[in-house]
């Protein structure tokens, strides 16, 4: 079932989604397996699955949808990053889709991968996330759904030029927007307000990210642009980095009462970015339906 009609049949329920890449060695590969074992339980309405750009990287993610898809029997969201690729690839990469099943589509436009000394960018590679989408629709008979930034994407002018941007993307034919993860709610409720206000009409669902450890906030919000708030910080501050436990225990509960209030709020759905983790994920899930709110 493609991703619009999966929101638009609700019923008034939230939907409920996780994020995956491929593993990238043989014992996260046998991890990935306990984690989808653990967070399948949960019955998700849908999974995503990241875009590799690299050779050996792209393999293992057409690996993961075929796995998730046609093994495990998931509706899968397959991302594809534009970043460096011209059409022939594109049609490459989107034409493999098609074989293995899929019917929905998250268009990025991605950076280009790092430390991959083989990477050459096309030089008719598509600038934008708008472009690719154009691309995609104009092609192949998919559902597409594009990112927001609640924040503001970090190369953007402005949070309201970065609005412009997700009409545009809506105009190219993006059917729901995946906000970014955020740990102030009023950020991605302004982000939707002033979306709706420049005539974005399409659902917009939250991404949640639990903490998983110190080191790994900081670095993903420092590359994602996701402000840590002072309460935060400050509960993180009191816990030793050592104390890997207490730090997950502390994401859990955090992100337990931010998705309370999402969901009190009425949004479409819960989306996660799991890192490949059942953990967390698994411990949010179980709070929020033991309150009957998922």
């Amino acid at each position: 079932m493609r991703i619009p009609q999966i929101l638009a049949n609700r019923n008034g329920k939230p939907t409920l989604s996780f994020e995956f890449f491929r593993p990238k060695t043989e014992k996260a590969a046998q991890n990935f397996e306990a984690t989808m074992d653990t967070l399948g339980e949960s019955n998700p309405d849908y999974v995503t699955v990241t875009f590799g750009a690299g050779g050996s990287s792209r393999e293992g993610s057409f690996e993961l949808v075929d796995k998730l898809k046609n093994k495990r029997g998931y509706e899968v969201v397959a991302y594809i990053a534009g970043v460096g690729l011209g059409p022939q690839d594109l049609t490459s990469i989107l034409d493999r889709y098609m074989d293995l099943g899929v019917e929905n589509i998250f268009a990025i436009r991605g950076d280009e991968p790092k430390g991959d000394a083989a990477f050459q960018p096309d030089p008719q590679a598509l600038p934008h996330a708008s472009d690719l989408i154009s691309f995609i629709k104009d092609r192949y008979d998919v559902s597409v759904g594009a990112a927001g930034y609640p924040e503001g994407h970090l190369e953007a002018e402005s949070l309201d030029t970065d609005i412009d941007y997700v009409k545009l993307k809506q105009d190219c034919g993006a059917q729901y927007i995946v906000a970014q993860f955020f740990y102030t709610n009023q950020d991605f409720y302004n982000f939707v307000q002033r979306c709706r206000d420049k005539g974005v009409s399409v659902p917009i669902l939250p991404g949640i990210m639990p903490i998983y450890s110190h080191g790994m906030i900081k670095a993903l919000s420092q590359v994602c642009g996701a402000a840590i708030p002072q309460e935060m910080q400050q509960a993180l501050s009191e816990i030793p980095e050592e104390d890997k436990e207490a730090v997950v225990e502390y994401g859990i509960d955090y992100a337990t009462r931010q998705c309370e209030d999402l969901l009190k709020n009425k949004v479409t759905g819960l989306h996660f970015y799991t890192m490949n983790r059942a953990k967390s994920v698994d411990a949010v899930v179980k709070n929020l339906r033991r309150q009957g709110l998922l």
